[in-house]
């Protein structure tokens, strides 16, 4: 990606979003006058189905999650499954099946492998519709790449506790994450196999699993959100494998989109149809959801989010403690959406000094770096760690993040308590 990119992609989005209020736009499941309902909204919290406040649970398994789901490895978080971020450790640089989060809207689906089909269709296309059975998508060149995926929502309850600000949504902590490497074929040889268009802006995967259906009764369907062409042309991949194995079922099996560096909710899993469009498309994941909404942010909301951004966190227990006078060894991860991270400081005294830490994985695009820091602490009681990182792009972790009602994007400095005895 050029350094140019982020900019070219929010001139795009606002192209978008003036073609969906003017009319022009294609919209699936989403009436334009729920735009303008938004648009005029001042406290958009409500917005958001209560259904996606799922209460945090403790029990070792969830409604529709295959895999099993132990205390040590998972907080259960209604049909989501949280990993312990304290679980990470001596994991290494890619997240085990095992310890991956679960987002999951309804419930996993069990699909055959041999009877999965993907179609391709619409009128972005040269020609008809084109089915794709897995076998098809392995005679094509494979990559493999590795990257992290990450609910937009991961960092959530920290508005609350850290900014004391009112949010909605999932309350995850900072286990809605995990890098994997994946094995599959560029979306954008399909499209082309498929005769993809001149006139094509927008494709759109759309999920296997069940109709999305909120609280109040609402049917939006089937999980799907459209990719502008530049980015699915890039480096989106379908993938079928995981970590040299066959995707999980929880985590997309046959086959699922993996969008390097954007929000989860772009990483479609189950992936059954690819919509290619010559109009921009809307779905109700980039209108009513997965935008920032509230103070500080246009009426009508922001343009849908895209990339992820940096965070750095301890894999520590919140809380932990710790003895005084003993040699302790601090490690975490940092990642961005914008650039590999280069630099990590750390603190030990509420920010009034900082030092390095010691990077132990090579700086990538798209993948987190683990590091290191020695720490002795000496003094009994509450202590506050920081960790702060620094990616290829300049930028560096704010000490607050911009509130928005539905919790997005936390990219603040974290304050990770413990106790020193």
């Amino acid at each position: 990606m050029t350094p140019m990119e982020p900019l070219t992609e929010a001139a795009y989005d606002r192209r978008r979003l003036r073609q969906w209020l003017a009319g022009e736009a294609r919209a699936d499941g989403v009436a334009r006058r729920d735009v303008l309902r938004l648009a005029a909204a001042a406290g958009l919290a409500a917005a958001v189905p209560t259904a996606l406040a799922a209460p945090r649970a403790s029990a070792a398994t969830a409604p529709g999650i295959v895999k099993p789901l132990p205390d040590e490895l998972f907080t259960v978080r209604g049909t989501n499954a949280e990993t312990k971020f304290e679980s990470l450790a001596g994991t290494g640089q890619l997240t085990p099946a095992s310890h991956f989060f679960v987002r999951n809207h309804t419930t996993t689906p069990r699909l055959d492998a041999a009877a999965w089909k993907l179609t391709v269709w619409g009128d972005g296309l040269t020609g008809g519709a084109r089915e794709f059975t897995l076998a098809d998508l392995k005679r094509l060149p494979s990559t493999t790449r590795t990257a992290f995926v990450e609910c937009a929502g991961n960092g959530r309850t920290l508005f609350a506790t850290q900014q004391g600000q009112a949010v909605s949504g999932t309350p995850w902590t900072f286990g809605a994450i995990g890098t994997a490497r994946w094995r599959g074929v560029r979306l954008a040889d399909v499209l082309r196999r498929a005769g993809l268009s001149h006139r094509a802006v927008d494709v759109m995967p759309r999920g296997l699993d069940d109709d999305y259906v909120t609280a109040d009764g609402t049917n939006l369907g089937r999980v799907r959100r459209p990719l502008p062409l530049a980015k699915a042309l890039d480096d989106v991949l379908l993938a079928y494998e995981m970590n040299g194995e066959p995707l999980p079922p929880d985590h997309g099996h046959p086959v699922r989109v993996v969008v390097p560096s954007w929000v989860g909710i772009a990483s479609v899993k189950w992936v059954g149809d690819i919509e290619v469009s010559t109009k921009p498309l809307y779905s109700p994941w980039n209108t009513d959801f997965y935008r920032l909404f509230g103070p500080g942010h246009p009426p009508e909301g922001s343009t849908p989010l895209t990339r992820q951004t940096l965070k750095s966190v301890y894999e520590l227990p919140w809380n932990a403690t710790l003895r005084a006078g003993e040699r302790h060894r601090l490690t975490g991860r940092s990642w961005s959406g914008g650039g590999a991270v280069t630099r990590v400081d750390i603190s030990t005294d509420h920010g009034t000094t900082w030092h390095r830490a010691r990077l132990h994985d090579v700086p990538r695009h798209g993948s987190w770096v683990r590091w290191s820091t020695d720490w002795r602490p000496r003094t009994p009681g509450p202590a506050t760690l920081l960790a702060r990182a620094t990616d290829t792009t300049g930028r560096v972790q704010p000490g607050t993040t911009a509130h928005n009602t539905q919790g997005y994007l936390f990219d603040a400095v974290v304050r990770h308590p413990v106790t020193v005895e």
